[in-house]
């Protein structure tokens, strides 16, 4: 199989996955901004700009939503004070737990159709092209 399709293949799936398991009322960029905040605790808007590849006014306009749903919180940065840190409430990570639930359906289709192996390398590969994908960013905004 060609490289570039099954990429797109990929990504195409993965999007329909998402469409099935997020909630109505917030967006991609809303999801990926609450489980970046989630998995990084508290985080600076330039820092989340960066890594979701994401321009500081569409991030922002993307962060008044999330704090008029009640799912983040934020507060000055002590050092300067002009940038906010971002956390989640309690309501935010609730909504986290429930998507994370629906997710669950996702891994136990790769737990069937993979092998044990199929599975280790699949996160072997994951990695090594998220973690790539992510340094291409990086590296780009500095």
């Amino acid at each position: 199989m060609d490289l570039k399709k099954a990429l797109i293949d990929l990504q195409c799936e993965m999007v329909a996955e998402r469409n099935l398991v997020n909630p109505k009322d917030i967006t991609w960029l809303q999801y990926d901004i609450l489980y970046q905040v989630n998995k990084e605790g508290e985080s600076l808007p330039s820092d989340l700009s960066i890594i979701l590849g994401v321009s500081r006014t569409k991030l922002s306009k993307a962060l008044k939503g999330l704090k008029s749903m009640g799912y983040i919180e934020q507060f000055p940065n002590k050092s300067d004070g002009r940038e906010l840190y971002t956390s989640l409430t309690d309501e935010g990570k609730s909504l986290l737990e429930s998507i994370s639930e629906k997710h669950h359906s996702l891994y136990k289709i790769a737990l069937e159709f993979f092998t044990e192996e199929e599975q280790k390398e699949f996160v072997r590969l994951s990695e090594i092209l998220s973690n790539n994908l992510r340094k291409e960013r990086i590296d780009k905004d500095e």
